[in-house]
């Protein structure tokens, strides 16, 4: 490692928290930006969870990596922005007992502006910013409105979770690695009316579909498995996904950063009127990431079943975004 390289810096929101837990560790061991770049991590939370993070920021310490040149700790949101390389934002108001939709779009939609604003003000501008924290989509469209000299491709929100899960259904099924299988999308929210889609997916140089030949496997069950496997795993581990969010991040932002290599993945970003997706709109499309950036596969045709299932979530986004104004 070279002495003389300038660290990266990488803002976190929400640090105290239990995906952060599993998402620090992994950014300051180098798994983002590799074994030869320092990083300093600004790590951003509440007034009141302060004292919870510095013992996250202990444990950091107590790791040594050799990478982490510095750690700032903040409830300052004008701190953790300044000059920062990458953003991950998964700090988000939690739905309680008895809360309302709306309640709960109004509080992370307060909670975003401020984000927003300080991220039109102090982030470099190709900065990039994964909204994690839910509803990560439209989080994501109020963090854009509130960063009006931020370029919008250089926001996304975090739809490679269900991506992944995806992934591994279909490679079960298929017999097959995961990294075998090319052109998987996931269309849309990330709520439980996401499309997981493999209709161009491809194995060996197959159609995935031929390879399975179920059909009726792919509509009532892989789809509405992905869709659900997040309720899943709280069902079960009795808490949310974590160290499988924090994974998804990562792999995201590592995409969006070194690229593809032509290899289809999905993101939710803004919409340009791709498939008649509202323009602006915050949706998972699929995509090729090369050169920092990305571009929306075009020219896709779809069949009446796909075209109902990218409707139904365009629909819940559309809704989610005429709430929040």
């Amino acid at each position: 490692m070279s002495l003389f390289t300038s660290p990266k810096t990488i803002t976190i929101s929400g640090a105290a928290g239990q995906l952060c837990y599993s998402l620090l560790f992994r950014l300051a061991a180098g798994d983002l930006f590799g074994p030869q770049q320092p990083v300093e991590l600004r790590l951003l939370d509440l007034p009141q969870a302060q004292t919870a993070l510095r013992g996250v920021v202990m444990e950091i310490e107590d790791c040594a990596f050799p990478l982490v040149q510095n750690i700032v700790m903040t409830d300052d949101p004008a701190v953790a922005f300044d000059d920062a390389d990458v953003v991950f934002l998964v700090g988000s108001r939690p739905r309680s007992k008895g809360m309302e939709r709306r309640d709960l779009m109004s509080a992370n939609a307060e909670i975003f502006k401020i984000q927003g604003q300080a991220l039109n003000e102090k982030a470099k501008r190709d900065c990039r910013v994964l909204v994690v924290g839910n509803p990560a989509n439209t989080n994501a469209s109020i963090l854009i409105r509130n960063a009006p000299d931020f370029d919008p491709r250089q926001v996304s929100s975090m739809i490679r979770l269900d991506h992944n899960r995806a992934l591994t259904q279909l490679s079960r099924k298929a017999r097959c690695q995961v990294g075998e299988i090319d052109r998987l999308i996931v269309w849309g929210n990330h709520s439980p009316t996401m499309f997981a889609d493999w209709s161009y997916s491809r194995l060996d140089g197959k159609a995935l579909s031929d390879v399975i030949l179920d059909k009726s496997w792919y509509c009532e069950v892989f789809i509405p498995e992905v869709a659900r496997r997040g309720t899943a795993v709280i069902e079960t581990r009795g808490a949310s996904s974590a160290a499988s969010a924090a994974n998804a991040a990562i792999d995201q932002m590592r995409d969006w950063l070194n690229g593809t290599r032509g290899r289809w993945t999905s993101m939710a970003v803004a919409s340009e009127g791709h498939y008649d997706v509202p323009e602006g709109l915050i949706c998972g499309f699929p995509v090729i990431c090369e050169n920092g950036s990305f571009r929306i596969i075009e020219g896709l045709k779809l069949d009446d079943f796909q075209q109902v299932m990218l409707a139904r979530t365009v629909a819940e986004l559309v809704e989610e975004r005429d709430a929040v104004r």
